[in-house]
């Protein structure tokens, strides 16, 4: 059974997805920091308050942190564009990859009926044009 353990732990799928949750929180941090410190106060400035965590509303007893909801909405949609933003570069990255290295490799060759059908494309046309 240890032995069994030890080689799902040690399958690269595991790992990989271990690394991706521990840089994820890291990055969590950065970007609730740069909510925090850097564009909250910005909006702050057309707004009229830096910090959006003060804004609650009451109705009786209970209080609705609208605030914080925004600062969390704000935060979402910063890890989402750098989100969208690295999976684009991946998906540029793997199509540049993918690309063959000649013209002769991207084109393949026509079939004969390919090359046929053409032959009667062009002769058409030729006869369109002479009428």
């Amino acid at each position: 059974m240890l032995k069994e353990f030890k080689a799902f732990i040690l399958r690269g799928n595991v790992v990989d997805l271990a690394v991706a949750v521990i840089i994820g929180a890291a990055f969590n941090q950065i970007v609730s920091s740069l909510t925090k410190n850097l564009i909250n106060p910005l909006l702050g400035l057309f707004v009229g308050k830096i910090n959006f965590s003060y804004l609650v509303f009451s109705i009786g007893p209970a209080k609705f942190k609208v605030g914080n909801f925004i600062n969390d909405i704000i935060n979402f949609l910063i890890i989402a564009f750098v989100i969208f933003l690295l999976v684009k570069g991946l998906n540029k990255l793997n199509s540049l990859a993918a690309k063959p290295e000649t013209e002769a490799e991207a084109k393949p060759e026509p079939t004969p009926e390919e090359s046929y059908l053409k032959e009667i494309r062009d002769l058409l046309k030729a006869q369109q044009k002479q009428d």
